[in-house]
């Protein structure tokens, strides 16, 4: 069973999205994604800076089974990326909601929040795959 923190908002890709200032978020992929992966051996990722729009592809994610892509959650400017990722990749598997994180976006389009899952309604989306 896979670890869904319900203080964290969802996407249907597997993306996790946490609050951590105004206009700021924190984003990963899920216990369940990193965990359907397999073994992560490289993180490709954007540059800060980068202006993304909600839905848009920004890296990849490559395990020893696939390589998957990311999608930003909500619009933004890539504020932060986790430059431990490149030697420690890794990290995603062995904590994704802490040390495994990903981006931070400082986000232009506050209400699409709202367009986020809940914690159960991503297990709903989890329980139909």
């Amino acid at each position: 069973m896979s670890t869904i923190p319900t203080n964290l908002k969802y996407t249907d890709d597997h993306e996790w999205v946490e609050t951590v200032g105004k206009d700021r978020a924190r984003v990963g992929i899920t216990d369940y994604a990193q965990k359907q992966l397999g073994d992560i051996v490289f993180v490709e990722l954007p540059k800060v800076g980068d202006k993304l729009e909600a839905r848009q592809a920004f890296g990849t994610v490559e395990s020893v089974k696939s390589v998957s892509e990311l999608y930003a959650p909500l619009s933004g400017t890539v504020a932060a990326i986790n430059t431990d990722l490149s030697d420690d990749p890794e990290s995603i598997n062995s904590d994704p909601y802490g040390d495994g994180w990903i981006i931070e976006l400082a986000v232009t389009k506050a209400d699409e929040l709202k367009g986020l899952l809940s914690a159960t309604q991503y297990q709903a989306v989890i329980d139909e795959q």
